[in-house]
């Protein structure tokens, strides 16, 4: 590591969280742990290794790329692609024991023309979110009656919630969801899942439901948990030169004006590595110490206006822990999720068991 620019990722931490959120929402039989985008932006088999040491049984991941690279180091654990698999791989699903998503008739129909025996496929109801899966009664009826018919192993059948801290919106997810499959003998499925992590922490387990998705939660992160989560991803840099700045300007543009005399820290971290530019103005922090961000962020370094007790070669946390990373969010109008996601894989990542 040449440039002193690293993540710390908690594995014990987030082994601690998925034990955590197991045990909050007990009772169902399947914890998929949601893997997609390199866990998060924590990156790393260590990462899904920590994840089914806590409790999951079964991982989500977006794309079979995804799902492909954790299958190289571990064999065992079922694994469900969220989003669309291209037909043409689905010889490598089989092979490989990954579960695919269904979620439109017409996919359904050019599956059904290829050679699928064996293949698991989870059906995906649309109940409000709009982006995958089917949302007509007669659609869904005549899709489980093809696929019982074929050589497909229905193991699934899900819906995403995409309000959870709306009560009335969830609600009326639910009953769409129970509307739309009256006709499938849900009992018959072998897993039916439908709450990710905020509606799993806030709801009741749903009587027919015997699974649940982990997500966000495992990284210490849920929106509403009385649960003592803990922070996983932390990201350091240092300071690596300071310049006494005198009624001049900092940066490209000369976005940030020095009237005065102050003292300016060049740290070596920037946009390439997921700090964006929006980030101007928001702290970072230097031996426990706040400071802003100044000036326009380069792709790869970033001013911070400091004081005489910085010196070079200090630590400097870029994102301290969650709280941190709730503080950015809301200076990026952003979520959680992007913050942590946004950070590049040119950032080495440091893993602490």
């Amino acid at each position: 590591m040449y440039r002193n620019t690293y993540a710390n990722i908690n594995l014990k931490n987030i082994e601690y969280n998925v034990k955590e959120l197991i045990s909050k929402a007990g009772g169902y039989e399947y914890y998929f742990g949601v893997v997609k985008a390199d866990c998060y932006g924590h990156n790393s088999i260590k990462t899904v290794k920590a994840i089914i040491n806590g409790g999951c049984n079964y991982l989500a991941t977006a794309t079979l790329e995804e799902a492909l690279e954790i299958r190289k180091e571990i064999k065992n654990i079922p694994i469900l692609c969220l989003g669309i698999v291209p037909t043409s791989a689905i010889s490598l699903c089989i092979k490989n024991n990954i579960a695919i998503t269904i979620s439109n008739f017409d996919y359904l129909e050019e599956l059904l023309k290829l050679p699928h025996e064996g293949l698991k496929v989870h059906l995906k109801i649309n109940t409000g979110m709009n982006r995958l899966g089917l949302n007509k009664k007669s659609e869904i009826d005549l899709a489980y009656s093809k696929i019982r018919n074929s050589n497909l192993f229905l193991e699934g059948i899900y819906t995403h919630i995409h309000s959870p801290l709306n009560k009335t919106v969830t609600m009326k997810q639910y009953r769409t969801f129970e509307e739309l499959t009256s006709s499938i003998p849900l009992n018959e499925i072998p897993i039916v899942h439908i709450n990710a992590s905020d509606a799993t922490l806030m709801y009741e387990k749903l009587p027919y439901c015997n699974g649940c998705r982990l997500g966000i939660a495992m990284y210490g992160l849920a929106s509403v948990s009385d649960l003592p989560l803990k922070s996983t991803f932390s990201l350091y840099s240092e300071v690596i030169q300071i310049n006494t700045v005198e009624d001049g300007t900092v940066g490209y543009s000369g976005a940030y004006e020095v009237k005065g005399k102050e003292k300016i820290a060049v740290v070596p971290i920037g946009y390439a590595d997921g700090i964006i530019r929006k980030n101007t103005g928001r702290d970072v922090y230097i031996n426990d110490k706040p400071y802003k961000i100044v000036g326009n962020i380069c792709m790869d370094m970033l001013f911070v206006k400091v004081d005489d007790s910085v010196k070079v070669h200090d630590k400097v946390a870029i994102i301290k822990d969650n709280n941190h990373i709730e503080k950015i969010a809301n200076h990026l109008d952003t979520i959680s999720y992007e913050v942590i996601c946004s950070i590049g894989k040119r950032v080495n990542r440091v893993y602490l068991q």
